[in-house]
């Protein structure tokens, strides 16, 4: 498979890269300073790309690819940025009829509390500083909602992304946090990463939300 992948020297794009690779996958790997990607292969070609400035770019490379992956998230100060960034992907994604799969963001899961809050809607749950990436996921999500064309399948994470190891298993949920045994609404980036070349590998509805997260695996039964 082909894969265009947006956002690439991401702590969210660069595992979804490592991830395809070693799935033997072919990887256009974009991102505004490639030199930050940290990986060698023969099967990926990086494109310095600044896509907030140059969004038709996204269409002439999209030509070619099996699916258009983004990881984008822009930096601290410029969160709302993220609806024209998610916009360009959009475009190329219509313009070639190629599946997108867009990382979004939790802000608008539900509590597994039955609260009917969501993350970005529940008193003190969230930091001050992180509102701002919330309340940008939040506008992504609406332009989402708009888009009647492009098939796309955003993949929002939980409440936590971490950086820890690979467990090669999670959950997929729908409009709640997956939530684990204790409670904990969380997984790796690896984990996410594989999630997301899990879709990209399946067959794509169109236009469908989902999250992912570790679930605490089912005890098996000890004989009496």
């Amino acid at each position: 498979m082909k894969i265009l992948l947006f956002g690439a020297s991401g702590a969210v794009g660069n595992a979804t890269l490592r991830e395809a690779l070693d799935r033997g996958h072919e990887v256009t790997a974009v991102a505004r300073k490639p030199d930050r990607i940290g990986i060698v292969s023969s099967k990926m070609q990086c494109v310095p790309l600044d896509l907030l400035n140059q969004p038709d770019a996204a269409i002439n490379l999209a030509a070619g690819h099996d699916v258009l992956i983004s990881a984008l998230r822009p930096s601290e100060g410029r969160e709302a940025d993220l609806v024209p960034l998610t916009g360009a992907v959009l475009d190329a994604a219509r313009a070639h009829g190629i599946p997108a799969l867009i990382t979004g963001g939790a802000a608008l899961l539900k509590l597994a509390d039955g609260s009917g809050h969501t993350v970005l809607s529940a008193p003190g749950f969230l930091p001050a500083e992180v509102r701002p990436i919330a309340e940008a996921c939040a506008a992504q999500d609406a332009l989402l909602e708009k888009e009647r064309e492009a098939y796309w399948t955003c993949l929002r994470p939980p409440a936590m992304l971490l950086e820890s190891e690979r467990r090669g298993h999670y959950e997929l949920g729908t409009d709640t946090l997956v939530t684990d045994a204790e409670g904990h609404s969380q997984i790796s980036y690896a984990d996410f990463a594989v999630a997301m070349v899990d879709l990209a590998e399946a067959p794509q509805s169109p236009r469908r939300r989902l999250t992912a997260g570790w679930r605490a695996p089912a005890q098996t039964p000890q004989p009496a």
